[in-house]
C-alpha cells in the first residue's frame, strides 16, 4: 500500500469531515479472521476521495444505499466517487487477525491454551481492523459493537456493556484520530478500582492473573497520583470516561495511549522479582501515557511530523511527574542513564533530524523518525525551555493549548503562540536553535589562573547557537561538592569556580542535552573522587561523558573500562549497574575492546560486588544478572539452577533462571537438553521466547542454521520469537562460528520485507544485524543496501544506524590499536 503523502492528507481533510464511526467486530469466525462492518457517516465538498481498508476480503461496500464496485480496491484503498453533501458509506469484510503486534493481534498463551486479541492501530495499522478515512487530523466519535465467544472480556476506547452472552456496546467515544482506536477482547483477568469519579481497571492474561493481582495496588497507586497532579496543572478534567490499562501479550512498543484504554507490554506485570529501577520504569510508562491523554489524545498533531511534540511532552512529563507525585525517585537517574544515552547517540548518527521536523515526509517515513530524538531530546529541551521561562509561563502556554483545540488537531505553532501570548519572549528564536536544528553542542570546561572557562561548540555546518541553562560542579578529592549555576549563552563564559578542584563537571545536574568533555585533571582525579560523589544523576552525567568519549575515539576505550571497573565496587543503583553492563555488551566488548582479557576482568569484578551487595537488593539482582551475562564459570551456574550455592537474598525465579541457562548456554556450558527441561518446567509463552533466544544462541552450527531459517524465512513467527531469535544469535564468543551469516545478512535481510513491515521488520533488521563483526566491509555492504531504495524504508534506516555505530567503533580500534 503507497504511504499516505502530507499532500495527498491535506487534500482529503480539506474536502471531508467525518461526523461518526460505527464498528462491528465478529471475533467467533475462526482463529484466522474476524468479520468487520463499518459505518461512515461524513459530509464532501468534492465528489471523489479514497477510502483505506486492507481486508483479507472484501465483501461489500455502500455509498449513500449504492453498491461500489469492491473489484477498484487497489493496494488498501478503493475510489469513492459521486459524493454528495451528507454521506453514508457501509464497508462490510473479513479481516485477518496479525501475529506481529499492528492491526488486530491475536495470541494463544501456551501456558493454558487461551487466546487473546488486541487493537494496535497505529500508525497506518487501522484499516488493518475497519474501513477508515486513515489519517490524524480526520478525528471523530466513534461507537463500536463486538461480538466475542460469551467467556470473554471486551474492552475499548469507551465504557463496555455486555448486552447479551457474547455482545457487547461499547459508548460513544469523544473525537478520536483513526489511530487511537483499540479494542482489547479475550479472557482477560480483571481487576478493577475508582478515583474521582473515575472508573478504573488493569488486566492481564489469566496465566498472570496472581502475579496481576499482586501488582495492581501499585499499578493503580501511581495512576491516582498522576491523575490528581495533571488536574492540578492542566486545569481540565481527564475527558475519557473510565480509564483501564491493558497488558498484553506480544506487544511491540512500550505503550499505546488509546483514550480510555492504555495497552501495555504484559512483562510490566512482573512475574519474577523486578528491580527498582523496573518498577519505576512502569511508573514512568503509566505516567507518560496519562500525559498523552491530555497532549496527544485531547489534542493531536495535524500530521506525523508533529508527533515527536506529543512524544517529547509525554517523555518529559513522565520523569517530572513521577518524581513529583509517585514514590519513585530515580527517575532523572534513569533518563540519564538510558532515554538521554538512547537520544545522543541518535544525535549523532547521519540519520539525525531536528525534533521539529517540516511536515514533508510521508506517513511511513516519518516513522522512521519516532527515536531517541523525538523522545529523549525533545523531552531534554522541554526540560531547558520549561527552566528558560518559568514553570509559571510554561504550564500557561500548555494548558492555554490544551482549552483552545480540545478534540481537534493543532500545529507545534499554534503552541508557540500559546507560549508567546503566555508570556515567552523570544520563543520563535528559541525553538529554531533548540529545535528546528539538528545535532548536539559539545560543553567542555578549560581551567584559567581564577576560575574556570566553560565551552560551548556547536557541531559543524548547524548554523545554531543555543543557550544552556546548567549547574557546574567542583569536587575535591573527597567528593566535597560546590556547583555554580550558569547561563551558557555564549561559545565561552567564565564561571566562579575554585580551579584547583579535583574534578569539573559541566551539566552536573543533567539539565541540558549536550555531549560533555571532562578536562584532563579531572580525568585523572576521577577514579578516586567518582566512588565518593553522592548524586546519582551526577555520576550519570560523568559516564555519559566516558562512553560518548569513547565511542568519538577522544578516549582510550581501555581508560573507559577502567573507569567502568572502578564505579562497580560503590555503584549503589541497579539502573547504573544495569545500563553500563549493556554498554559493555552491546558497545565495548568485542567491539572496541577484545573480548578478552575484559570480559573475564568484567566478570571478576561482577562476582565480587555480588559477594558485597545487600542481600535481596535490587542491586544484587542486577549484578546477578550482569554477572550471569559475562561468566564463563559454567559450574557456579549450574549450582545456581540447582539452588546450591546461590547468594542469600537473590530469587533464582522463572525469569532469573532463564538468564542465567542463557548464559550457560553461549559457552558450551548447556545444551538442547538443559533447554527442553526449562522449557518443562516453565511451559508458558515467555518460557517459549527464552527458550528461542537460548536455542539461537547454541554455539552449534546446526543450532545456527535453524535459528537462521527462523530469522530470514519463517513468515508466521510471533513477533518476539522473532525479536529472540535475532538476540541470541550473535555474541564475541562466537564470531568465527557466525562468520559465514554476515555476508547471508546482506543478502537475505531485504527480502524480510516482502512478509513483515512496520515496526516488525525495522526491529528484525536491527536485532539481526552482525554488530560483531567489526569490519569496514560490513561498513561497506550496509551502504550499499542503504542506497537501494527498493529495500524497505525500515530495514534500511535500521542498518544505516548500525553501520554508523560501526564506522566509530573502526575509528575506535583504528585510534587505539597499540
Amino acid at each position: 500500500m503507497p504511504s499516505l503523502t502530507v499532500d495527498g492528507a491535506r487534500t482529503r481533510a480539506a474536502a471531508l469531515s467525518v461526523q461518526s464511526y460505527d464498528v462491528d467486530l465478529d471475533l467467533t469466525q475462526g482463529e484466522r479472521t474476524f468479520g468487520s462492518t463499518t459505518t461512515i457517516r461524513f459530509t464532501a465538498s468534492e465528489p471523489s476521495t479514497w477510502l483505506d481498508v486492507k481486508p483479507d476480503e472484501l465483501h461489500s461496500v455502500t455509498l449513500n444505499g449504492t453498491a461500489v464496485d469492491v473489484a477498484g480496491l487497489n493496494d488498501g484503498r478503493l475510489e469513492l466517487t459521486g459524493l454528495q453533501a451528507d454521506n453514508e458509506l457501509v464497508v462490510v469484510a473479513t479481516m485477518l487477525y496479525s501475529h506481529d503486534g499492528e492491526g488486530l493481534h491475536r495470541s494463544v498463551d501456551a501456558a493454558d491454551g487461551l487466546a487473546y486479541t488486541y487493537a494496535m492501530s497505529f500508525l497506518d495499522a487501522g484499516p488493518r481492523i475497519f474501513a477508515c478515512f486513515d489519517q490524524p487530523d480526520l478525528k471523530a466519535p466513534y461507537r463500536m459493537r463486538v461480538t466475542a465467544p460469551e467467556d470473554w472480556l471486551v474492552l475499548g476506547n469507551g465504557a463496555s456493556t455486555q448486552v447479551s452472552p457474547g455482545r457487547w456496546e461499547l459508548a460513544e467515544t469523544k473525537p478520536l484520530s483513526t489511530y487511537f482506536v483499540t479494542v482489547v477482547a479475550g479472557p482477560y483477568h480483571q481487576v478493577t478500582d475508582a478515583h474521582d469519579g473515575i472508573n478504573l481497571s488493569v488486566v492481564s492474561r489469566q496465566s498472570l492473573k496472581d502475579a496481576l493481582d499482586r501488582e495492581a495496588a501499585d499499578i493503580f497507586e501511581v495512576t491516582k497520583q498522576s491523575f490528581d497532579e495533571y488536574h492540578r496543572m492542566f486545569g481540565f478534567r481527564y475527558p475519557f470516561g473510565e480509564y483501564h490499562q491493558a497488558f498484553v501479550p506480544e506487544f511491540n512498543a512500550g505503550a499505546m495511549e488509546n483514550p480510555g484504554c492504555v495497552t501495555f507490554r504484559d512483562q510490566m506485570v512482573f512475574r519474577s522479582v523486578a528491580t527498582d529501577g523496573e518498577r519505576s520504569q512502569r511508573a514512568r510508562t503509566i505516567v507518560h501515557e496519562m500525559a498523552h491523554q491530555w497532549f496527544g489524545d485531547t489534542v493531536t498533531m495535524k500530521w506525523w511530523n508533529d508527533l515527536w511534540l506529543n512524544e517529547s511532552f509525554a517523555e518529559y512529563m513522565a520523569h517530572r511527574v513521577a518524581t513529583d507525585a509517585t514514590r519513585y525517585t530515580d527517575n532523572w537517574i534513569d533518563f540519564a542513564y538510558v532515554r538521554k544515552w538512547w537520544g545522543l547517540q541518535a544525535d549523532q548518527r547521519s540519520s539525525t533530524h531536528p525534533v521539529a521536523a517540516d511536515a514533508v515526509k510521508d506517513a511511513l517515513a516519518s516513522l522512521d523518525d519516532f527515536d531517541g530524538i523525538s523522545y529523549a531530546k525533545g523531552a531534554a529541551v522541554l526540560k531547558q525551555l520549561a527552566a528558560y521561562l518559568g514553570d509559571d509561563v510554561f504550564l500557561a502556554g500548555v494548558n492555554a493549548h490544551i482549552a483552545a483545540n480540545q478534540f481537534g488537531n493543532a500545529t507545534f505553532a499554534d503552541l508557540l503562540a500559546k507560549w508567546t501570548e503566555a508570556g515567552a519572549a523570544g520563543i520563535d528564536d528559541w525553538a529554531r536553535n533548540w529545535l528546528r536544528t539538528a545535532g548536539v553542542d559539545t560543553i567542555s570546561a578549560t581551567r584559567t589562573a581564577t576560575g574556570i572557562t566553560l565551552h560551548r561548540k556547536a557541531p559543524a555546518a548547524v548554523p545554531a547557537s543555543r543557550p544552556h541553562k546548567l549547574t557546574v560542579a567542583g569536587y575535591d578529592l573527597d567528593g566535597r561538592g560546590t556547583t555554580v549555576d550558569v547561563l551558557l549563552d555564549a561559545d565561552e563564559v567564565a564561571v566562579d569556580l575554585d580551579p584547583s578542584v579535583a574534578v569539573v563537571i559541566p551539566d552536573a545536574g543533567d539539565d541540558t542535552w549536550a555531549k560533555i568533555r571532562l578536562d584532563e585533571q579531572s580525568l585523572a582525579n576521577l577514579a578516586k573522587v567518582l566512588p565518593k560523589i553522592d548524586d546519582g544523576v551526577t555520576r550519570a552525567v560523568v559516564l555519559n561523558s566516558i562512553r560518548d568519549a569513547v565511542a568519538d575515539a577522544e578516549l582510550d576505550p581501555r581508560l573507559g573500562f577502567e573507569v567502568l571497573l572502578a564505579m562497580l565496587p560503590t555503584e549503589t543503583s541497579d539502573i547504573a549497574v544495569s545500563s553500563l553492563s549493556g554498554w559493555a555488551t552491546l558497545s565495548l566488548l568485542g567491539v572496541c575492546l577484545p573480548y578478552e582479557p575484559y570480559r573475564t576482568r568484567l566478570a571478576e569484578a561482577l562476582a565480587e560486588r555480588l559477594r558485597t551487595a545487600p542481600p535481596g537488593s535490587s542491586l544484587q539482582l542486577a549484578v546477578a544478572r550482569a554477572y550471569a551475562r559475562f561468566t564463563q564459570d559454567g559450574q557456579a551456574l549450574a549450582r545456581w539452577l540447582a539452588g546450591d550455592d546461590v547468594p542469600e537474598g537473590l530469587s533464582v525465579d522463572a525469569d532469573l533462571r532463564w538468564t542465567v541457562l542463557l548464559g550457560a548456554v553461549r559457552f558450551g556450558g548447556a545444551g538442547e537438553a538443559e533447554i527442553d527441561a526449562e522449557l518443562e518446567r516453565d511451559p508458558s509463552s515467555e518460557g517459549i521466547v527464552h527458550a528461542t533466544r537460548c536455542r539461537s544462541a547454541l554455539p552449534t552450527a546446526e543450532a545456527k542454521e535453524r535459528a537462521w531459517a527462523r530469522i530470514m524465512t519463517d513468515a508466521d513467527i510471533a513477533n518476539y520469537e522473532l525479536y529472540a531469535a535475532s538476540e541470541g544469535f550473535w555474541h564475541p564468543s562466537q564470531v568465527e562460528l557466525t562468520a559465514p551469516f554476515v555476508d547471508r545478512y546482506f543478502a537475505e535481510i531485504a527480502g524480510t520485507g516482502k512478509f513483515r513491515s512496520g515496526w516488525v521488520v525495522a526491529t528484525s533488521a536491527k536485532l539481526a544485524y552482525p554488530r560483531y563483526a567489526v569490519e569496514q566491509r560490513v561498513v561497506d555492504r550496509s551502504a550499499d543496501l542503504v542506497a537501494d531504495e527498493s529495500v524497505a524504508a525500515g530495514i534500511r534506516r535500521s542498518i544505516g544506524d548500525l553501520a554508523d555505530d560501526m564506522k566509530r567503533a573502526l575509528a575506535v580500534r583504528s585510534a587505539f590499536a597499540g
